[in-house]
């Protein structure tokens, strides 16, 4: 299956504003990718790319003042499957969890699990371990949580979604992180493209998505609070502890966004 992805955001910048970005595929997804998916910057201006410590591809550069515009068009070779389930998959006690897991067990900006842990105790404690109790999380926060783009902030912890039971996909997400962290399941922050692939399409404009992966039998399983059902083309760009370690856009300055579009549609081969 092919998968055609990109955006087109642009700004308007009182003064020259620092950037560090979150736009490129993820290394594990490069290699699908039909030809590089650098972006294009107007005005052109000197891009530094590196590898952040969580092995997400960032791109850092400094915009002058004006308008900005960052845009980018390709092509993922994807396999057409849906997101790989294993029903048997076991947790691995804390003692024995590789050490890179361990800081997906721990509180972080937007995930309280001191705060939490008492209540996923006492909601998820009796569950079966392993899938199950993952798959039970995802199914209490989709059926407690109502989604709504006007009823979320950029201040939003996994706490406050407990306690307002509203909010955006990485809202979802972030609840469902914080429970399994407060169960020690090591649950991590993920985001990228997700079209309305193989489902009934959204009024909704497209946006990049948020999701969540968690590790089971030794390796790294997806989930998705929000939709709670495997989904065809997810194109991973970047995990991290929560939402701040994988911001599409984090500025160094006062910036204001004027247009904000994605792509993420299924092509035919001949396109």
């Amino acid at each position: 299956m092919l998968i055609r992805v990109g955006y087109d955001i642009q700004f308007e910048l009182p003064q020259a504003t620092a950037f560090v970005v979150h736009l490129r595929v993820h290394p594990t997804r490069q290699a699908d990718l039909t030809y590089p998916d650098a972006f294009t910057i107007e005005p052109g201006v000197r891009i530094d790319e590196y590898q952040d410590s969580f092995g997400n591809l960032c791109s850092r550069f400094v915009a002058p003042q004006g308008p900005l515009r960052l845009a980018c068009s390709a092509i993922v070779n994807d396999s057409g499957k849906p997101d790989a389930m294993a029903l048997a998959a076991e947790e691995i006690p804390v003692g024995d969890l590789p050490f890179e897991t361990l800081l997906y067990l721990m509180s972080s900006r937007y995930c309280e699990v001191d705060l939490l842990s008492p209540i996923a105790a006492d909601i998820f404690g009796g569950c079966k371990p392993g899938w199950a109790r993952v798959q039970a999380i995802c199914d209490w926060v989709q059926g407690h949580v109502t989604f709504d783009y006007t009823k979320t902030r950029s201040t939003k912890t996994a706490l406050d979604v407990y306690t307002e039971r509203v909010g955006v996909c990485r809202d979802f997400q972030h609840l469902a992180i914080t429970l399994c962290r407060a169960l020690n399941i090591p649950a991590r922050y993920a985001a990228g493209y997700l079209g309305d692939i193989g489902v009934p399409a959204t009024p909704n404009p497209m946006d990049f998505s948020a999701w969540f992966e968690v590790y089971l039998s030794g390796r790294w399983w997806s989930f998705d609070a929000r939709h709670n059902k495997p989904r065809i083309g997810r194109i991973l760009m970047a995990t991290g502890r929560d939402a701040v370690d994988v911001a599409i856009t984090t500025t160094f300055g006062v910036t204001k966004l004027t247009h904000f579009t994605v792509i993420t549609d299924e092509i035919s081969s001949a396109t």
